[in-house]
């Protein structure tokens, strides 16, 4: 029987170099959010996913999916932003399973308010540090890592154009 395929030198620091950039982005933009706009990062990006969908409407479960959280959490944070008058909740009339969540129109302001101040974070943590070529190799390798993984769940890998 093989024993384990232990990382080499260059995989084991581009492990590491990944895991702390990771991690110090996603602190990062908490940081940014919380002072800037009252939110986690987690929480904004409920808000940005519902924007973006059409009729600003998604699904419970696809929306945890998009997120990446559970539905516990997910409803949890949910409510906070139903008691904000961000969104709202309701079943679907087709399906009384299905719980969809709408961004409401005070919710759409907060996020158009509050998305150039992350995007503009997002760009001097991230963008600015990189050249054009980067950048695409960025997304090449993610692209390459991410899309087998997504096939594991039923929302796609984002696509922009």
């Amino acid at each position: 029987m093989a024993g384990p395929r232990w990382l080499d030198d260059e995989q084991q620091a581009a492990w590491r170099a990944y895991l702390f950039a990771t991690q110090a982005m996603q602190s990062s933009f908490d940081r940014q959010l919380t002072r800037d706009a009252g939110m986690p990062h987690s929480v904004y990006l409920v808000l940005a996913m519902l924007s973006e969908a059409p009729d600003r409407t998604l699904s419970m479960g696809v929306l945890a999916e998009m997120v990446r959280s559970s539905p516990s959490r997910l409803s949890h944070a949910v409510a906070k932003l139903e008691s904000q008058g961000w969104v709202t909740r309701a079943r679907r009339p087709d399906n009384a399973r299905v719980v969809v969540a709408t961004l409401t129109d005070a919710g759409f302001a907060r996020v158009e308010e509050v998305a150039p101040l992350h995007v503009e974070h997002v760009q001097q943590v991230l963008f600015d540090r990189l050249s054009r070529e980067q950048v695409t190799q960025l997304r090449e390798i993610f692209e390459t890592v991410g899309g087998p993984l997504a096939e594991e769940t039923s929302v796609p890998p984002p696509v922009c154009d």
